[in-house]
């Protein structure tokens, strides 16, 4: 029978607990959000509503074709100088997701004779551009420099290290300014994934990059997401020039792919520019993660500390992280659930995000019911 062994995964699965399921959400959710990446609290801001909605009546719904057709408006090209400008890169380039962004610089930078130098608890699109990509890769310990310098020794010629800044299952920062050193002993490139640093760290959110110092490098290449910090959607890679041009004539995730929506690049834009002029927002997203994760450790819970906006909670099984957050959620409290093979670990966790317009009742009325529902 076709896909027959379909039925085979689907037991395996219901047997390990590992089963999703799509969940629907209403507009008005009466769920205290702990689980979406909303950082700054900015996806439903009246002025990100309507950058998006002034975007989609000026230049249409859709952006009709590829970024090298018809896919590049105007709006799209001041999108990517704001972006620039604002974490201290040459240039920028938008893509349709931070997914798609990923694959294109892990692949067009990583060519066949090149070695690529992969963190263990790197997020699945690095992975799978690394998979994609021609190039050699070696899997490092997590946040080990002194392993990407071993495995860059292995080898001579073009290499380049690929890590995230802020993982996301924990919410830990990669040393930045260490792997960069490293880099620099042995001629290799740098390419980093900010999805959880761009809005949080750095001088007024502008990434993990400019908080190392690192901004504007001509051996760093970041990458990030529009879709948590910013509230919209799509992603960018930000680096010198020369790269950026690289991936407009090589980057098959770029080349092949409809641009972003003119909403999504509106929407950016918007909270772009409003985080310019409200940098206290990516300061106060770090202090909500601190208290909770204060609260959560004294209330008994096992959490880990936060070094941006994530805060993690252990629990006992895949089952009973499932059956915990269910709780939460009949409780009222909306909380991510991480099981493998989404954690590298294979310890399941509550994945609580913290955002910038949350109250101190909310944040204490979380950590009760955290409290109340643990397994």
């Amino acid at each position: 029978m076709a896909f027959g062994w379909i039925d085979e995964q689907a037991e395996a699965r219901r047997r390990a607990g590992l089963v999703r399921a799509l969940r629907p959400r209403p507009a008005d959710s009466p769920l205290l959000d702990l689980a979406s990446n909303d950082y700054l609290g900015l996806s439903r801001h009246p002025e990100v509503t309507e950058g998006a909605a002034g975007a989609a009546r000026r230049w249409g719904g859709g952006s009709t074709g590829s970024r090298l057709v018809t896919g590049s408006t105007e709006l799209h090209a001041e999108l990517e100088r704001a972006l620039a400008a604002f974490c201290g890169f040459e240039a920028a380039l938008v893509f349709s997701s931070g997914y798609a962004a990923n694959l294109a610089a892990v692949t067009t930078l990583g060519p066949h004779g090149s070695l690529i130098v992969s963190d263990a608890g790197n997020h699945a699109s690095l992975i799978d551009g690394c998979r994609l990509a021609r190039g050699e890769t070696q899997v490092v310990g997590h946040a080990d420099p002194e392993a990407v310098r071993k495995a860059l020794g292995t080898r001579r010629g073009a290499a380049i290290v690929v890590s995230d800044t802020v993982f996301s299952v924990d919410g830990d920062r990669a040393p930045l300014a260490e792997l960069a050193a490293a880099c620099r002993e042995h001629g290799a490139g740098l390419v980093v994934d900010d999805a959880h640093g761009l809005g949080v760290l750095g001088d007024g959110g502008r990434g993990s990059a400019y908080a190392a110092g690192l901004a504007g490098a001509d051996d760093v290449v970041v990458t990030a997401t529009l879709s948590k910090s910013l509230g919209s959607q799509g992603g960018v890679v930000l680096g010198p020039a020369r790269v950026i041009d690289h991936l407009v004539n090589a980057a098959r995730t770029f080349i092949f792919d409809t641009g972003l929506a003119p909403a999504a690049a509106g929407a950016a834009l918007a909270a772009l520019r409003l985080l310019e002029r409200e940098p206290q927002r990516a300061a106060r997203a770090r202090e909500v993660a601190a208290e909770l994760h204060a609260r959560l450790t004294t209330a008994g819970l096992e959490a880990v500390r936060p070094d941006a906006a994530v805060v993690s909670v252990r629990a006992p099984s895949p089952e009973r992280a499932v059956r915990w957050a269910a709780d939460c959620r009949s409780a009222g409290l909306a909380v991510g659930c991480f099981r493998p093979p989404s954690v590298p670990d294979g310890i399941s966790r509550l994945r609580l995000t913290a955002r910038a317009d949350l109250s101190g009742t909310e944040i204490e009325r979380a950590v009760r019911v955290i409290g109340e529902t643990r397994p």
